[in-house]
């Protein structure tokens, strides 16, 4: 069996335990290789925060069916969901076959000739808070589906709807669930809500001739789009299978990290 680690470098607790990490793999005799080598790699271990499982998600799915350990290293913790003292017991039932894996689906988007994968969200945003609103039109290859006037669009799959687009009023989905939630940013109609789409939806936005934007992709990769350029999303077929600890439940995990539920007095 052959694993390799990926680590926020920024973060002196994740490098504490990558060292660890490593001393726990040379004891089971299990080898350990640079991330630049994670093709030949049946696991990874990611720790760090959400952030990092997202810049290691880019990674990630070069292997295909590749187990992910997600640690623990960071505040939230959201999609880390491992914790520092279940690591180790959880990789002995790994060993033991006693592996219960998620699998989280990805999107893809094509813009500018350049296909990106995505495990959170696409949003389509103002150039700057000072621009005019946007017109995003966003429509199927059979019909249009809505006519946005707002600051941004957020494209989110069912793991990033508990990220930005939570923030932005948009709906809790199931992280099995094979859909597309749209939740625009600041719009300009009371009546414009966030949408859950199937999966199987091709999506095509665009914005009004003369307007310019730009395009954010898992918080990170950042592009500008003018008036007219299409963006085209649909799912993936990538995914990012992850290790779960024993006894982890979703809704927990909701009500722990997200207080989901909890009463406001």
């Amino acid at each position: 069996m052959i694993g390799t680690i990926i680590y926020n470098e920024d973060k002196s607790l994740a490098v504490k335990l990558n060292k660890e990490y490593l001393d726990f793999f040379s004891e089971k005799k299990i080898e350990i290789v640079p991330s630049s080598e994670i093709e030949k790699a049946d696991f990874v271990v990611v720790i760090g925060g959400d952030g990092t499982l997202l810049r290691a998600s880019k990674k990630i799915i070069k292997k295909k069916d590749i187990d992910v350990f997600a640690v623990n290293a960071g505040a939230l913790g959201f999609l880390t969901e491992i914790q520092m003292s279940e690591f180790e017991p959880t990789f002995e039932n790994y060993l033991l076959g006693k592996r219960k894996i998620e699998e989280r689906g990805l999107l893809q988007v094509y813009f500018k000739e350049e296909k990106i994968d995505v495990l959170n969200e696409i949003v389509i945003s103002k150039e700057k808070a000072s621009s005019k609103i946007l017109n995003i039109c966003v429509s199927t290859e059979k019909s249009t589906i809505c006519s946005y006037k707002a600051d941004g669009l957020i494209v989110a799959t069912p793991t990033g709807s508990t990220a930005y687009s939570l923030s932005a009023g948009g709906p809790i989905v199931m992280p099995g669930i094979k859909a597309i939630v749209l939740t625009p940013l600041a719009p300009h109609n009371l009546t414009t809500r966030p949408i859950i789409l199937s999966g199987d939806e091709k999506l095509i936005l665009s914005l009004n001739k003369n307007q310019k934007g730009c395009i954010i992709i898992d918080g990170e990769i950042e592009k500008e789009i003018l008036g007219e350029e299409e963006i085209s999303i649909g799912y993936s077929e990538k995914k990012i299978r992850l290790v779960l600890p024993e006894g982890r439940d979703y809704y927990g995990i909701l009500r722990d990290k997200l207080k989901w539920g909890d009463n406001l007095c």
